[in-house]
């Protein structure tokens, strides 16, 4: 069962996403939380699986919500996924390198959003529906960005899964292009998290992005 507090200080907002949460056989609302302090106290307490987490909110945001969430002293291994009106590119940029594991636009259809939350929840953190990927490209594929000297250490083979988890592709798409096992693009996936010192997927794809591959 996958665990979600709704972080959000609209409470007819929060009732909304309970009643969609909850309708799913796999997930269950186990708190609600008004506030960015109050969400980080609540992940504390009740150790989400997932937040969903609103960035307007009083007192502290949710991107700094998120920040303080993920570098907690004792971390709770939420994941905190991104929902917001305000989908703007230094949004996006604020809350992924907060460590958010994906960012979607409040208007996402209701069945994108419980699959998004199955995907952050999996580990495969979640970067869009293709309107939100765009705008970080649009952010930060920049010319002058230099390449990062730990790509250098990656092997021909993670270069490539690196490409492919760039250009959003799981763990079973990048097992199905490189006539691999699941179990093989798994472990590629995860040499290149340890070489690139990469929390999750979401900061391989900042990382290439920054490095101009794609």
């Amino acid at each position: 069962m996958i665990r979600v507090l709704l972080a959000d200080d609209q409470a007819l907002v929060r009732g909304a996403f309970a009643l969609l949460v909850d309708s799913a056989d796999d997930m269950e609302v186990v708190g609600e939380a008004g506030t960015g302090d109050e969400a980080v106290r609540l992940t504390r307490d009740l150790r989400p699986d997932v937040v969903l987490m609103d960035i307007r909110m009083p007192s502290t945001d949710g991107i700094e919500a998120t920040r303080q969430i993920v570098a907690d002293d004792e971390p709770s291994g939420s994941k905190v996924l991104i929902l917001t009106t305000f989908e703007t590119d230094a949004n996006v940029l604020r809350g992924l390198r907060a460590g958010a594991g994906g960012f979607l636009p409040k208007d996402t259809r209701p069945d994108a959003l419980l699959d998004a939350i199955r995907t952050v929840a999996a580990g495969d953190a979640l970067l869009s529906p293709g309107a939100t990927k765009a705008v970080i490209t649009r952010a930060l594929s920049r010319p002058d960005v230099p390449k990062p000297e730990r790509l250098a250490t990656l092997t021909a083979r993670e270069r490539e899964v690196f490409r492919l988890v760039a250009a959003g592709r799981s763990n079973q798409e990048i097992a199905d292009e490189l006539v691999v096992s699941p179990l093989t693009a798994k472990t590629h996936v995860g040499r290149i998290l340890a070489k690139l010192d990469a929390r999750d997927r979401v900061q391989l794809v900042i990382a290439a992005y920054e490095a101009g591959l794609i």
